[in-house]
């Protein structure tokens, strides 16, 4: 059976990897969501009272979900990856928060980077060439991931929300690849980052595929068999 088509049919793992995916993803950003709050809002818990939480984090949350099914859908349409669907993506991330559409039109900086992300009026032309390098390199799958990735957190073309989308752009390339998905988790967050900072490629790729792995032995805790 496909990895996709696990995924979308076996509904306890779906609603684990979406959970998971969520919860980790914002977390990573600053989201002070507990687990079980996560949980909660995405699947209408009406029993879990959720206090003193920024109307913020309920939408990321909310957002966050709706971005990953919006991965799903790309893949089972067989939908070209291109900057119509990246945009797309970023824009659900930050629906009813920032309500951004397109490219940013700012100078941002990264906290916690000496890296500078270029400016404005240069993103058409790098996102036009990242896409068009992206879809013509056939090196490994786990290294190509890992490159593209630090690449688009380094150009970070959106105002905000260019590390979600970044993480979920990992997974639209595995399950397309047919490779298991990777939960980064908020206490591999310095571990991660030291990875985007020192643009260690490498490095990166072999975590992923070590975290690839691990989510494989999750699966089949959920009845997947190759």
């Amino acid at each position: 059976m496909k990895i996709l088509e696990f995924v979308l049919n076996n509904k306890n793992y779906l609603e684990d990897l979406i959970i998971r995916s969520t919860y980790h993803s914002n977390a990573i950003e600053g989201s002070t969501l507990t687990y079980a709050e996560t949980y909660a809002i995405l699947y209408n818990d009406n029993s879990f009272k959720i206090v003193g939480k920024e109307p913020r984090e309920i939408y990321e949350a909310i957002n966050h979900k709706k971005a990953l099914e919006l991965v799903f859908t790309n893949l089972q349409n067989h939908e070209d990856f291109d900057e119509r669907f990246i945009k797309k993506l970023n824009e659900t991330i930050n629906r009813d928060i920032k309500d951004t559409k397109g490219y940013r039109t700012v100078q941002v900086f990264i906290q916690g980077s000496d890296h500078i992300p270029p400016k404005p009026e240069k993103l058409p032309n790098l996102m036009m060439y990242y896409i068009y390098h992206y879809n013509h390199d056939e090196q490994d799958i786990f290294e190509k991931i890992a490159k593209y990735h630090i690449e688009f957190e380094k150009i970070h073309p959106f105002e905000d929300g260019n590390g979600r989308t970044g993480r979920l752009l990992i997974n639209y390339e595995l399950l397309k690849n047919d490779l298991y998905p990777v939960v980064i988790t908020k206490e591999d967050k310095v571990k991660y980052f030291e990875f985007l900072k020192d643009s260690d490629s490498n490095g990166l790729a072999k975590w992923l595929q070590e975290l690839s792995f691990r989510e494989k032995e999750r699966m089949e805790e959920f009845g997947y068999k190759e």
